[in-house]
């Protein structure tokens, strides 16, 4: 029984040594301020470090007590002292616009659901003091007055918009010219191209019909021969144009099928005879030299898509002068009426700062 009872008395002493080491204490910075001015209240409860504790919360210009208004409340602040204890602290910032002694009611904590209070404070809000037996000294309200005219404040935004108003005239000028010059119209065409082997038969079948219009065995191997030359030329690469018999057939030989070279040469060599020695020959050979040369090109002809080349007209100088004009005015009509807008633009914000 005396066990149960000193436990009791231990209990009941430590609960009451934790209760009275709770404090709670309110501060003000200044007990007096002026209409609008503002004093700061700082409260500090004094509690164990792992105590949880809550001071009262204000709205922004909630009154805290008639005529004294709380403008803000800061977050709680910790600092450790010794023995495990803590001060935890919030600060009030208070105003009022109304000239009296206030009383602050106590300011309250609780620590571990449990309700503390501070001690009250007084705040003497002061008026300013006036001297209504003088008011001689004090300038009453005036009516509205129309500031005197300054130059010198007008002077900028009107000179600019002068000049605004020149580059607009340029830009209005220049685009007349503009609209007088008119765009060249540039001719492009689009032409399908023959392939090698085409243009060469094309060729071949115009000397085959004029074969009894030409004056002479001569003139129809001379047709010929430039026909299978400008063949080889575009088919193989190599300007056979410039070369002797003997040097095409020594290219073509490294190159393609020597049986069809065989009957190349054959009227190659016939046509030199002809060209050159006046060698008569017959009808059935000359026949026979057309079919050689036929059977050539459909030997060594390369089948792919017809090419479709980009022909564009060339420009005259007239014309090329009239592109170079035209982007000379289209130059100096966006200058013109971009600076023209930002210099507008300028002074309609001076002239918003004037009035």
């Amino acid at each position: 029984m005396n066990k149960i009872l000193l436990t009791c008395a231990l209990l009941i002493t430590g609960i009451y040594t934790i209760m009275a080491q709770v404090t709670v204490e309110a501060r003000i910075d200044s007990i007096e301020m002026m209409i609008g001015e503002q004093a700061h209240v700082t409260v500090t409860a004094t509690a164990p470090e792992n105590a949880k504790v809550e001071f009262a919360t204000y709205k922004p210009e909630q009154m805290m007590t008639p005529g004294v208004e709380v403008l803000h409340q800061t977050d709680m602040d910790t600092k450790a002292l010794d023995n495990g204890m803590a001060a935890f602290s919030v600060v009030y910032t208070l105003t009022s616009f109304d000239g009296k002694l206030y009383y602050l009611p106590p300011f309250k904590a609780k620590v571990n659901g449990k309700e503390y209070k501070s001690a009250s404070l007084a705040l003497k809000v002061m008026e300013v003091e006036v001297d209504t037996a003088n008011v001689d000294k004090f300038f009453g309200p005036k009516d509205v007055q129309d500031n005197p005219f300054d130059w010198k404040e007008w002077s900028t935004p009107f000179w600019m918009s002068i000049v605004a108003l020149i580059l607009m005239l340029i830009g209005i000028y220049t685009l007349m010219l503009l609209r007088r010059n008119k765009p060249v119209k540039i001719n492009i065409s689009f032409v399908k191209r023959l392939l090698p082997h085409q243009e060469a038969m094309k060729e071949i079948e115009i000397i085959k019909g004029k074969k009894h219009e030409y004056g002479g065995p001569k003139e129809y191997y001379t047709m010929l021969t430039d026909t299978l030359r400008k063949y080889i030329h575009k088919r193989y690469g190599f300007s056979a144009m410039e070369m002797t018999t003997s040097e095409i057939i020594q290219r073509l030989m490294a190159l393609d099928d020597k049986k069809a070279i065989g009957e190349l040469k054959t009227l190659f060599e016939t046509a030199d005879l002809v060209k050159f020695a006046k060698h008569s020959t017959l009808i059935n050979e000359d026949d026979l030299n057309l079919v050689n040369a036929i059977d050539f090109i459909n030997k060594t002809k390369v089948d792919e898509e017809t090419k479709v080349e980009k022909i564009e007209k060339p420009l005259s100088e007239t014309e090329k002068t009239s592109i170079k004009e035209r982007k000379i005015l289209i130059t100096i009509i966006s200058v013109a009426f971009a600076a023209t807008a930002l210099l507008m633009a300028y002074v309609i914000w001076m002239l918003s700062q004037l009035m």
